[in-house]
């Protein structure tokens, strides 16, 4: 594809962020600028989209994009993303038990009771879509008196440190395929390309960061009849995962932080094993930084998909690797639909000289083929 070079405009080009800056702050004198505090913790499940789909785990960071990009989520996760890429890598993490979370909501819905109990937790799913206009003139004391009224009014319960998830339950009973550890080294999707065939893990990775709403259309095609997945969650749950990492000195694993993360096991329908044992249940699994349960849940029924599409061969978009993973990457589909604001003068200049000589020639062909008709009518 063809560029020409752009002389001059860089007053014009900085006359345009200038303009973009000064909309940031169109109130004038009484205007406040957000804090990034604010945004982190107000806005905080729109951060967790962003470092989820910028792949680097620092919430204040995400707001500071946020704040940047005047709310653009796209262009808040390229962002993050940028800034990842210039930092060194000092480690690598091993794999996590995410067994081990400090869960704040917990789920199922394959069963009532599941052991620990359920734990609704923060969450819209309960309440009417209705809006709450008391909060377009909240004043700040009502606004903290939220916290301290919950707080005063919450009964202090002795919860365990964690909680055992619904899956290993069910692989107990043999409803599921037993459970065989790593299959390999996982797949870096920020060093290596992707080359079909990958490997699960390379699915993985790439829907983790992958932008919620394109994750979500695949994987709505799949549950209208675009595929065959039909999952139940067995769990879903969202907390705070510890970092594990090696001691520098002794390589004992110490916790070096944690992260809010959001992880979903969805069960689907029963099929035969490899070694000729009873039929079990499928498994489809998601996970992402931030509480995000839709991406979870998403990445899950797209985990099964892939898994039945990988095996059997792809009978729907959603089964096809090629399509789903080079589709849902927001970044990359951005930045394309983006490029076509840049300078294309070259290859539209050469469109429209073959079109003008397309309808030079067919007016031609046109004037000579004339005659012959006028001769063939008398």
């Amino acid at each position: 594809m063809g560029y020409v070079a752009i002389k001059g405009g860089g007053r014009a080009i900085r006359g345009a962020e200038a303009a973009l800056e000064a909309l940031r702050t169109a109130e004038g004198d009484t205007g406040t600028p957000l804090s990034l505090s604010t945004i982190e913790n107000q806005l905080r499940l729109l951060t967790s989209r962003i470092v989820s789909e910028g792949g680097l785990y620092h919430p204040r960071l995400a707001a500071l994009a946020v704040k940047q990009m005047q709310g653009d989520t796209l262009e808040a996760a390229f962002a993050l993303r940028a800034y990842r890429s210039t930092k060194p890598r000092l480690l690598e993490a091993p794999i996590q038990d995410s067994g081990k979370m400090r869960l704040i909501r917990r789920i199922s819905s394959a069963f009532k009771d599941i052991p620990g109990g359920q734990m609704l937790g923060p969450t819209n799913d309960y309440a009417l879509r209705l809006m709450r206009l008391d909060l377009a003139n909240e004043s700040p004391e009502s606004f903290r008196d939220v916290a301290r009224h919950f707080m005063a009014n919450t009964p202090e319960t002795d919860l365990p440190d964690c909680f055992p998830k619904v899956v290993d339950a069910l692989r107990a009973e043999g409803l599921l395929p037993a459970l065989n550890g790593p299959a390999g080294t996982p797949f870096d999707i920020t060093r290596d390309p992707l080359v079909f065939p990958v490997a699960r893990s390379a699915a993985l990775a790439t829907m983790a960061r992958a932008e919620t709403g394109s994750l979500l259309a695949i994987a709505y095609s799949n549950m209208r009849g675009y595929g065959d997945v039909h999952p139940t969650i067995a769990e879903l749950r969202v907390g705070y995962l510890p970092i594990m990492l090696p001691h520098p000195v002794t390589g004992e694993p110490i916790e070096a932080g944690e992260v809010l993360m959001t992880e979903c096991e969805v069960v689907a329908m029963y099929e035969g094993t490899d070694t000729d044992g009873p039929p079990v249940f499928t498994l489809g699994y998601g996970a992402c930084f931030g509480h995000n349960e839709v991406k979870a849940i998403a990445m899950a029924i797209l985990d099964r998909a892939l898994q039945k599409g990988m095996r059997d061969g792809p009978r729907n978009p959603s089964e096809d690797p090629e399509f789903v993973l080079l589709h849902v990457d927001g970044v990359d589909s951005m930045g394309f639909a983006s490029h076509y604001k840049m300078p294309h003068y070259v290859t539209f200049q050469s469109d429209m000289d073959r079109l003008r000589t397309t309808q030079a020639k067919a007016a031609q062909c046109a004037q000579e083929s004339q005659p012959r008709r006028q001769g063939e009518n008398a």
